[in-house]
């Protein structure tokens, strides 16, 4: 892909990106509090911080990159380490949904129905997959080089921000 359509690219993409982690998913958690009685939106609200806090990550990513394409300077080394922490701290919060989990049950009298645990599973899910698009393997295919890319390797790419974190370069 060119750098003028890189740019373009991402002057809506880091926008996009920037809109779900500070309206969407806010929004959609603060509806799951309002529609959810405390006790049944532990899990639901734990799912949807992590996602909000990937989303911030990657948004951040985005805007670095449209940076560097725009020469436009930024702290590399600072930003370099944000991401490394960032990267330890999306693990600690992954590997404790299970007790979040347990705790939302135990909360719920281990009921399932009514108790939102459906959609807190399914954000805490879209949580790990953010995590593993940014920071492992590309799960998100939206152009036509990507589909190339998967058609022509038969297998996803690493994730940009995981080579740029191997590089220690953005």
């Amino acid at each position: 892909m060119s750098k003028s359509r890189l740019i373009k690219r991402l002057e809506w993409y880091y926008p996009t990106e920037r809109f779900h982690a500070f309206g969407t998913f806010p929004g959609l958690l603060g509806y799951a509090l309002y529609k959810l009685p405390l006790t049944n939106s532990i899990l639901v609200g734990y799912g949807l911080l992590v996602c909000i806090y990937i989303l911030y990550q990657g948004q951040h990513y985005w805007k670095l990159k449209l940076y560097r394409l725009k020469n436009i300077d930024f702290d590399q080394a600072a930003n370099v380490l944000f991401f490394k922490h960032s990267k330890r701290i999306n693990f600690i919060l992954i590997i404790l949904m299970p007790l979040i989990t347990i705790v939302q049950l135990y909360l719920a009298n281990w009921q399932l129905s009514d108790s939102g645990f459906l959609w807190g599973l399914l954000a805490c899910t879209f949580g790990i997959l953010e995590h593993i698009n940014y920071y492992h393997i590309q799960l998100m295919i939206d152009n036509e080089y990507d589909w190339k890319y998967l058609l022509t390797n038969r297998r996803l790419k690493v994730a940009s921000l995981a080579k740029d974190l191997q590089d220690e370069k953005f």
